[in-house]
């Protein structure tokens, strides 16, 4: 009798068994078509930027990313100037954009009264629902002449005539340049970082917090031993969703950065950056050694991005086996 019940069960189970065996493989299978599509796409990006940037490439060697001319007419293109402004402009965004966003999140999760942290968090997630266009533009009519009028000359004034950084701040105050652009970068960056802290903090157990709060730690004990070291893989992570941001921003920057081809030693001087001398100058480029070293001009862009994300991967690595995790 018992033989009987347990093969009528064997016979019963079976259909659902290969169901859920058939269901498991399409699963995996649709699963390892994502996956393999994403490398195929970016596969296709970079076999297309690298043969779109084959002839400025072969024109001018290594020396494309080490020269600053770029002179359309004589057909001599250089990428140092785009590549200078880029950076110089992302690392201004991080220096600026990364202790506001950290000190927001903090303020939210650790001190902001109840009734005031939702409206203060929705009105975060706004700032990241601005188109960047609005950005360039509220950037080159408010925020530009507000710099040029009361920010820059203060700097010229004071930083411009200290010993070893005063060449960053010499010059006269256009309120486009270098610095604005940053300035802007930052500002549309914090949203995204602010988003990402204050949700990271959120995840930490709130045992961990009281249990330091019972011990006698005061709220910035607390941050700095407990909640950020337990959150740091997380903050690193929306710190490189800023930064990817901040590389390859186009709009917000074509419209405050000025746009020029030079490399100059102070901060409140025009420049340009690679996302916005493609969306300038793609349109009108005439000839094929201009268009290849617009799209070499990209490549660049993505080598830099690459780097950045590989670097911020390692950080992480080692951040986890100094933890033992």
């Amino acid at each position: 009798m018992d033989m009987a019940v347990k093969a009528s069960d064997i016979s019963a189970e079976s259909p659902r068994a290969r169901t859920q065996r058939r269901n498991d493989l399409l699963f995996r299978s649709a699963t390892l078509f994502f996956a393999l599509l994403v490398l195929t796409l970016l596969g296709g990006v970079i076999i297309s930027l690298i043969h779109g940037a084959l002839p400025a490439l072969k024109a001018f060697g290594f020396g494309f990313v080490t020269t600053e001319i770029w002179n359309p007419v004589t057909e001599k293109f250089g990428a140092l100037a785009p590549i200078y402004g880029t950076l110089v402009t992302s690392v201004i965004a991080m220096l600026v954009g990364v202790p506001v966003s950290f000190g927001i999140a903090i303020f939210l999760t650790e001190l902001c009264p109840a009734w005031a942290k939702r409206p203060i968090g929705i009105a975060v997630e706004l700032l990241a629902g601005i188109p960047s266009i609005i950005y360039g533009i509220w950037g080159l009519f408010v925020f530009a002449p507000f710099l040029q009028k009361t920010v820059q000359p203060f700097l010229i004034n004071t930083l411009g005539n200290v010993p070893g950084i005063g060449a960053w701040f010499k010059g006269p105050p256009y309120g486009i340049g270098v610095l604005t652009a940053g300035l802007i970068l930052a500002i549309m960056i914090l949203p995204f970082i602010t988003s990402i802290t204050r949700d990271v903090f959120e995840t930490m157990p709130t045992m961990l917090r009281e249990s330091a709060y019972g011990l006698g730690a005061t709220t910035w004990e607390v941050v700095r031993d407990i909640t950020i070291p337990y959150t740091r893989v997380g903050l690193v992570g929306g710190v490189m969703l800023g930064l990817g941001r901040a590389l390859g921003e186009t709009m917000a920057v074509t419209f405050v950065i000025g746009n020029s081809h030079h490399i100059a030693s102070s901060l409140l001087a025009p420049g340009t950056t690679i996302s916005a001398a493609i969306a300038n100058e793609f349109t009108e480029a005439v000839g094929d050694t201009y268009t290849s070293s617009l799209i070499a001009l990209g490549l660049v862009l993505f080598i830099i991005t690459f780097i950045v994300l590989s670097l911020a991967k390692l950080m992480l690595v080692r951040m986890n086996r100094k933890a033992g995790t």
